[in-house]
């Protein structure tokens, strides 16, 4: 039997319910760059395991890929040294998106995963959402706009905290979208997240079906 463990109480932004609240805390959080200081000393996994998840597929380095949650580009720079030139970076906070590298993204821009997106149908190749499948962030009605976006045949890897992949139901709506032919999971791992605070996370691989 699986067991799933409380992660809320290791890093304050995680007891955060609002949008605002959580917007305040990430532009308290980047400035000077503690964002990704704090990261580095707590041994902030997700980005290169989650690129290494999407680049075992062989991906085209010309595909049009979305970053979605990016932040300050820490995805973004390991698939542009992996020769991925073609990336779209998506976060919430602009703070977070001030940071960014000028050369990581072809274009990066401000919405709410949460919410429909102002992107047409079928317009990615592939994407990325690492770190944003987590306590107060994004929940799992977002799988319906990635699937909207996506292409037939879409690769789309994806981070879930430990700590709310049952009781936020990323369980049910994963296994409810390969029921219902929408994707097909190619792989389902849970690896350490945040090394130093002792969470560990889902990352999960799928193709997209339509």
């Amino acid at each position: 039997m699986v067991k799933f463990k409380n992660t809320e109480d290791k890093i304050s932004i995680y007891k955060l319910n609002t949008p605002e609240e959580i917007l305040k805390y990430y532009k308290n959080w980047s400035a000077n760059n503690n964002y990704e200081k704090d990261l580095e000393d707590w041994n902030y996994h997700a980005p290169l395991l989650s690129c290494q998840f999407f680049t075992s597929q062989k991906i085209d380095q010309n595909s049009l890929i979305l970053d979605a949650g990016c932040g300050t580009g820490l995805v973004g720079k390991i698939l542009k040294d992996k020769g991925y030139n073609n990336v779209e970076g998506l976060d919430f906070s602009n703070e977070m998106l001030d940071l960014i590298p000028y050369d990581i993204y072809k274009k990066a821009y401000q919405a709410d995963l949460n919410k429909k997106l102002q992107i047409p149908d079928n317009f990615y190749d592939h994407a990325l959402c690492v770190g944003t499948f987590t306590y107060g962030h994004v929940r799992a009605k977002a799988f319906d706009e990635f699937h909207r976006i996506l292409k037939n045949s879409s690769y789309f890897v994806f981070s879930i905290n430990e700590g709310v992949f049952k009781s936020y139901g990323f369980d049910k709506a994963i296994s409810k979208f390969e029921e219902n032919k929408k994707w097909s999971v190619i792989s389902l791992e849970k690896k350490i997240y945040i090394e130093k605070k002792d969470i560990e996370a889902y990352y999960v691989l799928v193709k997209i079906m339509k």
